[in-house]
């Protein structure tokens, strides 16, 4: 099953004090993709370098292609993020696998991309998780330091899990759509600027 992430999409731009994004999506015309695949076709999207992850046979693995091009300024200490959302539970998968280019992306969270949810609601699930009166970390993003490392493959894993324990695990569980899925790309600039582009659409 194929779903292409359409370029239907959202753009938002803004620093902290003002509205200035530092230059428009057409500048880095972007593209991606989401699919399903096993675990032999993720291992073969990924390379021999990279390791797929583990899939028993109810967990479901979601391969994206991401590819942009050079931005028209460099991200000069900022970093493109990107986050698959499942958008009927806001949560971020728990990890990732990506290729090529391995010292160019890192796997995890920042403190700061709380932000994000605070001012565009639709990437509600890309800060942390409020839980009563506290707010949890949970699941992970890519983050890419290099504006020149395009295409960017990925495969995330979506664990199956038994009903009663999926709340357990703070991260999305199979069974999912590709159409419960939201794939967008945040650029975090070094002054904390940002720009976020997003697709929602699948088929």
């Amino acid at each position: 099953m194929l779903a292409v992430i359409l370029a239907v999409m959202a753009f938002v731009g803004w620093r902290w004090w003002h509205n200035h994004p530092p230059y428009g999506p057409e500048a880095l015309a972007i593209k991606s993709s989401l699919q399903f695949v096993s675990h032999e076709e993720a291992q073969a999207a990924l390379g021999e370098k990279v390791n797929a992850p583990v899939s028993n046979g109810r967990d479901q693995l979601v391969l994206g292609r991401v590819s942009w091009q050079t931005p028209p300024t460099p991200l000069d200490g900022g970093y493109f993020a990107i986050f698959l959302i499942d958008k009927r539970t806001n949560l971020k998968p728990g990890s990732f696998s990506a290729s090529p280019r391995q010292e160019a992306v890192s796997v995890g969270s920042a403190g700061v991309e709380n932000k994000i949810p605070e001012r565009y609601p639709w990437l509600q699930g890309a800060g942390d998780v409020k839980e009563g009166n506290s707010w949890w970390s949970y699941g992970s993003r890519l983050a890419v330091s290099d504006g020149n490392a395009s295409p960017l493959t990925f495969v995330a894993p979506f664990p199956y899990v038994e009903r009663p324990l999926r709340a357990a695990v703070h991260v999305p569980t199979a069974p999912v759509e590709i159409s419960d899925l939201l794939l967008a790309l945040v650029i975090w600039g070094r002054t904390g600027r940002c720009t976020g582009r997003n697709g929602s659409k699948g088929r």
